[in-house]
Parts: C-alpha cells; structure tokens; sequence
C-alpha cells in the first residue's frame, strides 16, 4: 500500500524532507515506524525507538497499535512544549 509520510519540527530538519510518499507492507504506525528506522541513517536517528515520537493518522493524534489503510496520512513530530 501507499502511504504520505509527513514529518514535522527537528524530526524534518534531521530527515531534510518535509513529506514523502511511501510503499509499505506495515500494518500499523509502529510496523510503519520500523520500516522507516530500518531504513538507516537520519530515520534510524530520528526515529529511534529510544526517543519520544508523537504520532498522527489521518489527522488524528493516534497510537502507535492504529491500523493504517492505503492512502493514509502519517505524520511524525517529536513532543511540543510551550509556554
């Protein structure tokens, strides 16, 4: 399936593309996130497991167990603060 795979703040700046279409096997954010983290370099990084990453589907803030569907909208972004 095809998936859009946005990225958002530092996780961007890491990546150095803001979105990008991919073909996946994954079933869920997590399966999703492991493809990408697989992939090496600034995703392995930026995507770690040992760092905070917040998740949307759809729009929709979204826990990594959410089931993705062709077409999704996926997006990354680490915790926001403010103040």
């Amino acid at each position: 399936m095809k998936v859009t795979v946005k990225y958002f703040a530092s996780i961007r700046e890491a990546v150095g593309v803001s979105s990008e279409s991919i073909d996946t096997t994954a079933s869920s954010l997590a399966a999703l996130r492991d493809e990408l983290i697989a992939l090496g370099g600034q995703h392995a990084e930026s995507l770690a497991r040992g760092r905070v990453v917040r998740m949307a589907l759809n729009q929709v803030m979204s826990e990594e167990s959410a089931a993705l569907v062709d077409g999704a909208e996926v997006a990354f972004f680490p915790p926001v603060t403010g103040g």
